[in-house]
């Protein structure tokens, strides 16, 4: 078999001040309060180049769940892809803006705060962001792109809406993926820790070493105990409804097809919720099944690009970094197409292998860094959200 590219990827990406590189080149209008999301929102109806999202969180936070939205809110500043922010508060709420920026500003990029309060209510405070947003997005039109080498990203990888050929083809399609990547020297997440349930086993057969072998079985058992204390088995539960409906039986077989995004290569380390990987590699981020949490969760701890594998199909999206969804099957793609980008479904059909479909993907991964945009960012599909931990007081 031909191979698509040369042994050394590269891509040109926006260099930043703490040496790491994106392959978008956002300001984000980042509020810390769903007080201030709307007027998040209508900054960016006015100022080509801002991105924001909107949100439910920032006040009546404790402890754990505190530091975890915080440290999510920070992470997607932090994000190579963001050239600027300005983080945009209310005034009282417990996530002050300050916090966050000052976390943000470590990275040594532009970072700017404003409140609502302080600016006298809403529509001062849309004319004061406008402002200050208009020249970032001009100074950010001015950094030049440099070669880079893939061993500067960080995939995301996810799925979502699974059905019986997902386990067959996109899936291992993108553990094809993952494991080029890694041999690039670049970083590949596996997330999803609800959807591995089951197949634990077999990542913890690839640990690094016995510290991450345990963690793997420690973090599903944190995950099943967390249903436990709702009166649930996760365990026994079947799939949801649309998993169900595309032929999926029971939550070990979804978690058998899910782990095959891992690819072959060695389980380097396994990181908390939205925080950044210190190692290259395979790494498994802690992260519910939700797909919008453990995007967000992916995002924040630094990947530029996600991959999403699909069955029955999804708008998904991210603010900030382009999302590459993958069909698991040919009629699905054909009537989503103006959702999903890739199809993997001619591995069912016989017409490429698991292996040619792995490098398709990660040439497109190489299109996306150089600019190419996915459908979800034609369609600016922001989905954010963030995995609470504990209850709002």
């Amino acid at each position: 078999m031909t191979r698509l590219f040369n042994d050394n990827m590269q891509f040109y990406g926006y260099r930043r001040p703490d040496g790491r590189v994106g392959v978008r080149n956002h300001v984000l209008i980042l509020p810390t309060i769903t007080c201030a999301t709307q007027t998040a929102q209508r900054v960016t109806e006015l100022v080509s180049g801002t991105v924001t999202f909107i949100h439910q969180h920032g006040c009546a936070q404790v402890g754990d769940d505190y530091d975890q939205t915080f440290r999510t809110y920070a992470g997607m500043g932090k994000n190579p892809n963001v050239y600027g922010v300005i983080v945009l508060g209310l005034g009282c709420e417990t996530h002050q803006a300050n916090s966050v920026a000052a976390d943000i500003a470590m990275t040594n990029k532009p970072v700017e705060v404003v409140s609502i309060q302080e600016n006298g209510g809403t529509l001062q405070t849309i004319a004061e962001v406008a402002k200050i947003a208009t020249k970032m997005v001009q100074d950010a039109s001015m950094v030049p792109k440099e070669l880079c080498d893939f061993n500067e990203l960080i995939v995301g990888t996810e799925c979502g809406g699974s059905d019986a050929c997902s386990g067959l083809s996109a899936n291992p399609a993108v553990g094809k993926t993952s494991d080029l990547l890694v041999e690039q020297g670049g970083t590949a997440i596996l997330a999803e820790t609800t959807e591995l349930i089951g197949a634990e086993h077999l990542l913890a057969q690839r640990a690094a070493d016995d510290k991450v072998a345990k963690k793997a079985y420690e973090i599903i058992d944190a995950m099943e105990n967390r249903s436990i204390q709702m009166g649930v088995d996760i365990r026994t539960g079947n799939p949801s409804p649309g998993n169900i409906e595309g032929g999926l039986s029971s939550l070990e077989e979804k978690s058998l097809g899910a782990s095959t995004k891992s690819g072959t290569s060695r389980l380097e380390e396994i990181v908390d919720y939205a925080k950044i990987p210190k190692k290259k590699g395979l790494v498994w981020m802690d992260t519910p099944g939700h797909d919008i949490e453990q995007l967000t969760g992916m995002v924040a701890g630094g990947a530029q690009i996600v991959l999403f594998t699909s069955g029955r199909g999804t708008p998904t999206g991210s603010p900030i970094a382009p999302v590459i969804k993958i069909s698991t099957n040919t009629p699905m793609f054909e009537r989503m197409s103006e959702n999903m980008d890739l199809d993997a479904g001619q591995i069912v059909t016989g017409e490429e292998t698991v292996d040619e479909v792995g490098e398709r993907i990660i040439k497109e991964i190489q299109h996306v860094a150089n600019g190419k945009l996915t459908k979800s960012e034609i369609l600016k599909q922001h989905d954010f959200g963030i995995w609470r931990i504990g209850p709002t007081f």
